[in-house]
């Protein structure tokens, strides 16, 4: 077939029931995506509740990161085995349970043990979510599906401590928990009525990797590593700005909070627009465009005397905030493609995990940076680290990430 003869795929039909689906599991993503982030900000105000001190505060963190983490695994072979409605509402249930006991808690010790039962919950809805998410979609169309469903978990976890700031200083520290419970349940309501256990028949899938085909592990693990780095560069530059505005510069909680509003929302308009790339280019270059653009953006900002705050953040921010944007859709596409659809689960597992593991290295790095204080040397020092993963992951997407097939292969 010569060039000109190349014929380009029809795009497969997205039944309507499938976007249903994906908006439903979008908002429980980002549900458990900004329960990780929304009580950051009253963390002092629970401190001061309890006479506690800050280091003895962060274990409502450490609870929820840690058996969230610890409950993906297992989370992700139920979803196999029983389908992502009946493991999200599970969750969802149990997420909803600890909500109300971290609002009605009466000492630290029933603060923590509510953080440990919405750990539980999210371990298993969280990879019960992204399978959800792609359910009704073929192959060839998930992109579009996990643009949305990044997009959407992407913007959590900054709008999180913006909404937990507002609400701390409304209304105090427990209308953090107060605020999740009639979220909590709107979203199980929503699974029992649109997600149903069985998605129907398993969607097309691509060449050489239909039901029978064996699956590729190594791009599951590989689309994971870089999952961390992405949110590894994501919340070590929030922990960065939110310190710095605030302890070098002295903006107040609610103006520092208001600074990554521009990451947010470049990754939110970014997200749909990388997912329909990816379809259209495969995973290999957005994922490399967007590592690219947050190493350039670093770059900027690690050189002596640009300003590191005010407007000037402005530019470093769209380019930051469209880079990571371009991430998400291309390294869950990639994981999902590269095994049959009975197996969504362990894979959404592996991806979870990676952005939970990636999250946690993000800001242990970023504080270490500032262990002999917040100042704008420190924070040029840990731009160049920012600047060096995102190097390290532009690298591995071209190792790791496959190239797209020809527009004119056919399956054998």
């Amino acid at each position: 077939m010569t060039e000109s003869e190349t014929v380009v795929p029809e795009r497969p039909a997205v039944p309507r029931t499938a976007w249903t689906r994906l908006a439903v599991c979008t908002a429980i993503a980002a549900l458990l995506q900004a329960d990780g982030t929304i009580v950051t900000v009253a963390l002092p105000s629970v401190g001061s509740a309890f006479d506690i001190s800050a280091h003895t505060a962060s274990w409502l963190l450490t609870a929820y990161f840690a058996v969230y983490a610890l409950g993906l695994f297992p989370g992700g072979r139920l979803v196999d085995r029983l389908g992502p409605g009946t493991v999200a509402l599970a969750g969802l249930t149990l997420f909803c349970a600890g909500t109300l006991v971290g609002a009605l808690a009466g000492s630290f010790e029933a603060l923590v043990a509510s953080r440990v039962l919405q750990g539980a919950g999210a371990g298993l809805a969280s990879p019960a979510a992204l399978a959800g998410a792609v359910s009704g979609f073929p192959a060839e169309r998930r992109g579009t599906a996990l643009g949305i469903w990044g997009a959407a978990s992407g913007l959590s976890n900054l709008v999180g401590p913006l909404l937990g700031g507002i609400l701390t200083e409304a209304w105090g520290w427990r209308a953090n928990w107060w605020a999740l419970l009639p979220l909590g349940l709107l979203t199980a309501l929503s699974v029992l009525r649109w997600v149903r256990p069985a998605a129907g028949p398993e969607p097309r899938e691509r060449a050489g990797e239909g039901p029978g085909a064996r699956p590729s592990t190594a791009a599951v693990q590989g689309a994971s590593v870089v999952a961390a780095l992405t949110f590894a560069t994501m919340i070590g530059t929030f922990f960065l700005v939110e310190q710095y505005l605030q302890e070098a510069v002295g903006y107040g909680v609610l103006e520092a909070a208001l600074a990554p509003m521009v990451l947010a929302l470049c990754i939110g308009a970014m997200g749909p627009v990388a997912g329909r790339l990816t379809d259209r280019f495969g995973e290999r270059m957005p994922a490399v465009a967007g590592f690219l653009a947050c190493a350039v953006a670093f770059a900027g900002y690690a050189l002596p005397g640009t300003p590191l705050h005010g407007p000037w953040l402005l530019p470093g921010g769209l380019l930051l905030g469209s880079g990571l944007g371009l991430l998400f859709p291309s390294t869950s596409r990639l994981a999902l493609n590269s095994v049959p659809q009975r197996l969504h689960g362990r894979a959404s597992s592996y991806l979870s995990f990676g952005r939970l593991a990636g999250a946690a290295c993000g800001a242990a790095l970023a504080g270490l940076a500032f262990r002999d204080g917040v100042t704008s040397g420190h924070l040029r020092t840990a731009l160049t680290g920012g600047l060096l993963l995102a190097v390290l992951g532009a690298a591995l997407v071209l190792l790791w990430f496959r190239r797209p097939a020809p527009a004119d292969a056919t399956p054998n």
